[in-house]
């Protein structure tokens, strides 16, 4: 079985089964599962505080893998309307990486939205994969 198959076969056997996973909120579409939810890193260096007003709980947002990324050959960059507010955190972009590597068909949702101090809370994020 090859590893595109495999996957695909995980993923739809996640879904039958109770764990947590869920389908999106916004992203309804039957086939779409959560693979994670992750904070934004790098919040306070991109455009996350000059677009905070306008950003919402439940917005779309879209991930680019940077391969050409010299501090982190994993990186994935998360975009909303073409404006860059971060990264998914190096520890938790392995899974992701891999799957943008291989063409697969991800999105991610603002999760929620608080106004701290602290960037690594400004902005927590869900991921999904959409068969």
């Amino acid at each position: 079985m090859n590893r595109r198959l495999l996957i695909k076969t995980l993923l739809g056997l996640a879904t039958s089964i109770p764990l947590g996973i869920k389908a999106a909120s916004s992203l309804n579409a039957k086939g779409t599962v959560l693979l994670q939810e992750s904070p934004l890193a790098g919040f306070q260096y991109y455009k996350g505080a000059v677009l905070w007003q306008q950003l919402r709980e439940g917005q779309i947002l879209r991930l680019v893998r940077e391969k050409l990324n010299s501090f982190d050959e994993r990186a994935v960059a998360v975009y909303w309307h073409d404006q860059k507010l971060g990264y998914l955190p190096r520890d938790e972009n392995a899974t992701v990486s891999q799957l943008l590597d291989r063409g697969e068909n991800l999105a991610a949702e603002n999760m929620r939205l608080k106004n701290s101090s602290n960037p690594w809370e400004r902005i927590k994020m869900k991921i999904f994969y959409i068969s």
